[in-house]
């Protein structure tokens, strides 16, 4: 008689181990998240006349300005300063954090997962 129920093969013992390598992925992805939030990333533009701050919470924490730059006659110029280091910074913080999610993925986020 076959029995009925469960898994062929002793597929439970398999899925508690592909459980806990989950929540195994799951704490650190946390802890790595967490440390992400806390780290910063600065963006330049201008050659270093203009410096942006941002932490990983995607947010920025500070604007520098070399007073070379302010010119009050080409506001539009400062503007674009501003957009290019801030993109730099996020660029930045975005591709670490790229980083970090392949290696704890391992590679399986490019096998269309959802994570």
């Amino acid at each position: 008689m076959a029995k009925r129920g469960g898994f062929p093969g002793g597929m439970p013992g398999n899925m508690n181990n592909l459980m806990k390598q989950a929540q195994r992925m799951q704490r650190q992805m946390e802890e790595k998240t967490k440390e992400m939030e806390e780290k910063e990333w600065e963006g330049t533009a201008g050659g270093g006349a203009v410096k942006v701050k941002v932490s990983g919470k995607k947010e920025i924490i500070s604007v520098k300005l070399d007073p070379e730059v302010v010119d009050p006659d080409d506001i539009e110029m400062l503007e674009d300063l501003i957009v290019a280091a801030t993109n730099e910074a996020l660029r930045q913080m975005e591709k670490e954090s790229s980083q970090m999610m392949e290696s704890l993925t391992g590679g399986l986020s490019g096998m269309g997962l959802p994570f």
